[in-house]
Formats: structure tokens, sequence, C-alpha cells
């Protein structure tokens, strides 16, 4: 968790510490000197702002970015007039590259009317070696490139560009390293994110997450619970567990431990009042984890658990290590042992090879859990994955014609279950204003499902019980009681 050091009192002169995080405090501290002779040269402060694409991890990561540059000296502003803009990049799918060359584009057309200004990649996208080639190549004007493993060193990798101009470029392949100990801007005062684990050992065949976030690593749990504690102190009540498998978490640790041990410890620290976690995957969910889900009264009631496909022969060709039977035994006993739990999944449609009985298999597993909401998508080729070169690629006719069929389904089956909660008064968590019901909050139940209700900006941040009047579908509108 971030150390309060006074970033004034770090010896310039001396040689930068080669142990971790000190020596990120020494760069942050010589940013702050550097960025200081800019702003006394422009007669102004100087701005960052962050975009982050993709998933909980990335967001959990922009929030370090945040909190380095901050601590540098930078302020937050809009995009448009930011000095230093940082674009945090997702890969999961080939559009989300395409999204992020769009948006180089227009910064190119800005640099040139502000030539001062610094622009930095990091993330998913920048592990892989054709696209760094490409930026290298092809976008010089960009200033910062790194990749996942690394995003600890921003303070470092921007003193070098500072001092020397030019392109910066620090990619590693992999890492053991987990550097935590640095300051981190938090999107909301009462909940946080706390990363448990990084990278992936289950490399799904449609998936590039292991090859762009590397293998397993866990973080030693002592340290975990020292964050959270701390995280408490200062007013945090719901915190969110996050990694690629949540539910292989322990195992490569010295001495080895568990998930369902984390959360019993997690469940022991005053004044955390609500648990979050994501994503579990279905082969590692223990009977073990159930029962610790089943007896707190601190995790919520809300379990991701990715179907993908609900056909035996896919799941194989997916590499996802159980079968239709399998997930459907595991999704009952789990409906079973904690009633009322949310269970929410992804889908994937046009697998290759996927028939129009394999797409039945599904719809049939979406009808047998009833999900409370399912992300669902239509097959895209991942370059550098083993379903990128699979044969016997489904139509796009044919693809689009399973997708028309499921995602009504999907929404009905939702729609039926929220239902059964209008009514009933539910805890919630006040979380923001409402952007578009002025003089409403917009909250979070157990369940994850949104409510949204007349109340103050004093209130955000606390759990109220809030009757549920009319369900909209994948909301409520309902009013504090």
């Amino acid at each position: 968790m971030y150390q309060e050091i006074d970033l004034n009192n770090i010896d310039l002169s001396l040689a930068p510490p080669a142990e971790e995080p000190a020596r990120q405090y020494y760069f942050m501290a010589k940013c702050r000197k550097l960025l200081q002779q800019q702003e006394e040269e422009l007669g102004r402060p100087l701005t960052f702002h962050v975009t982050t694409f993709g998933c909980q991890m990335n967001a959990r990561d922009s929030e370090k970015l945040s909190g380095i540059l901050e601590q540098i000296g930078y302020g937050e502003a809009a995009e448009e007039q930011a000095d230093f803009v940082i674009y945090n990049t997702c890969t999961v799918r080939e559009n989300a590259n395409l999204k992020v060359y769009g948006h180089l584009g227009r910064l190119k057309h800005e640099k040139k009317i502000r030539p001062r200004m610094m622009i930095a990649l990091c993330g998913c996208m920048m592990q892989e070696p054709e696209v760094v080639r490409r930026l290298e190549e092809s976008y010089k004007f960009v200033d910062l490139i790194f990749g996942t493993h690394n995003i600890f060193k921003l303070a470092e990798l921007l003193a070098k560009r500072l001092e020397e101009r030019g392109q910066v470029v620090d990619i590693w392949e992999n890492t053991e390293e987990i550097v935590e100990d640095l300051p981190v801007d938090r999107k909301y005062p009462f909940k946080s994110g706390v990363n448990i684990m990084f990278g992936c050992n289950n490399f799904c065949s449609y998936c590039i997450v292991p090859y762009v976030r590397g293998r397993e690593r866990s973080r030693e749990p002592g340290e975990i619970l020292r964050e959270i504690e701390r995280l408490a102190a200062e007013g945090v009540v719901e915190v969110m567990l996050l990694g690629q498998n949540v539910n292989s978490y322990g195992k490569n640790l010295p001495d080895p431990v568990n998930f369902a041990w984390l959360l019993r410890k997690v469940e022991e620290i005053e004044g955390i009042r609500r648990i979050r976690f994501m994503t579990s995957h279905p082969k590692d969910l223990s009977e073990e984890l159930i029962q610790v889900m089943k007896e707190s009264r601190k995790i919520c009631r809300h379990l991701h658990l990715p179907l993908q496909s609900g056909s035996t022969r896919i799941l194989e060709k997916m590499n996802r290590k159980y079968t239709k039977e399998q997930y459907l035994e595991l999704a009952g006993r789990i409906r079973k042992e904690i009633p009322g739990i949310s269970l929410t999944t992804d889908i994937i449609v046009g697998f290759p090879g996927e028939t129009e009985e394999d797409f039945e298999d599904t719809l049939d597993v979406v009808r047998t859990v009833g999900y409370d909401n399912a992300y669902t998508f239509i097959y895209s080729k991942r370059t550098g994955t083993p379903a990128a070169s699979m044969e016997e690629q489904v139509g796009e006719e044919e693809v689009k014609d399973r997708f028309s069929r499921l995602l009504p389904e999907v929404q009905r089956i939702a729609r039926e279950r929220a239902l059964g909660f209008e009514g009933t008064v539910q805890e919630v968590l006040a979380e923001e204003l409402n952007e578009h019901l002025p003089g409403y909050l917009t909250g979070r139940m157990s369940n994850n499902l949104l409510v949204h209700f007349p109340g103050e900006a004093s209130r955000i941040g606390k759990l109220l019980p809030v009757r549920l009047e009319e369900c909209r579908g994948f909301y409520y509108m309902g009013r504090a009681v």
C-alpha cells in the first residue's frame, strides 16, 4: 500500500536506489523537479489525462498511473486540454486495437498544434511485438510505450523522456516482480479494487490474455490484508478482489494458500462491509469457496461465472477444461447453497466449428441456469491465439442469426429474475449522482443490480435501505426508507 513519502526530502544527487518501490519514489522526485522547470517556462501548471480501455484490472492500473502523476505534480484535465495523455490499452479483441489507432490519429493532429504535448501508450496492447513495431515505425510522435508488467515504472520512464527527448520504449516479455506500494488515485473514496494476483495459466484457445499479462503471480496474503486494512481505515466499505482467475489465487506462493482462505481473512477486517471479486473460472471453483460465500456476512451475492459455450465439444476446442454437464452441476449447486445469488456470465457465439446443435446447447444452459445477466459476444479472430488458425470458421450471417436469437432470450430471463425483487427493501451502496435524473442517486445492490433513487450528495458512500418500487429490466427505480 502507498507509503506517505515526502518527495522533497529525496536526495537527487545520489544514484537511484536499486530496490523497489524506493527507486520509483526517487524518479517521482526527479520528475517533480523537471516538471517545475517546465511550468516556470510556460507560466502555468501542467495537466494529464488517462483514458482506460478494457477490464477492471486496467481500471485499477489507471488509478496507479494517475496517483503517480499527481504526486509528480500534474493536475488532472480533460483529454483535449491535457499536456500529457496516456492510453491504457486493452487487446482482448481486434476492435480494441483499432479503436486505439483511431484515437492516435486525432492526437497526431493535436500534437502538431501543441508540440510540447506528450503521449503515452501502455497496457495489454503494448505486449504484442507487431503493435510495438508498428508504433515505432509509423507513430513516432508517441513519447512513451510500455506494457502490463512495468506499469509501476511510469515515473522512471517519464524522467528518461523528459531528460533525453525522443521516443522511450520499455516492454518486458515476462516478469515475476510485483510492485504495489505506490500512489493510487481512487475513483471512489468508499470502494476500491485490490489486485490479488496477475496473469493467467489457462490459455483458452480464443484468448490473448495469458500472452500479454503473463503467467499467474499471486501477491503475498499479508500485503493484501494490510492494503485492505489501510483502505478500511480511510473509509472504504467495499473492496473488489481482482485477478484474471481469482480461484487460482495462492497456488504459486512459497507457502501456498487458497482463495477461500483469503476471503475468510478479508471478512475479519473491521470497516469492510462488502467484498466482491472477479473473475472466476468454473474449473477452479471449489466446494470450500461455495461454503465460504454461503456463510459470509460480507461477500456480495453475485458471482460472475463465464460459460463461453454450452457445448461440451466447443468447450473442448476452447480449452475450457469443463463439460456442459459439469458446468450445470456447479451452477445448480451454487443456486442451491446460496439462494438468491445473482449469476452472470460471458458467452461467445460463432466459435470456429460451432454448429446449430452446439448453439442449441448454449441456449439450453442459458435457460437452465437462468442468468441474471450475460455478456454476449460474436466470435472474432484474435491474432496470436490458436483459435485464429482453426478451420470451420462460421459464416457471418449464420453467426448474426444465432446472436439475434440468444440476446432476447438472455434479456427475457434477466428481466424475469430482476422482477422478483420488486417491492422489497434492499441494502444499496449509494455510489454517485445520477447524470440524467437531477436529485437522484445511483447505487448498487449486493447482487450488482443498479438502483436509482431520490437522494442528496451527502449520502454517497453510505449503505442505505431502499425500497425497490419499479423494475425496469436491468435496473430499479426506488426510494430510500
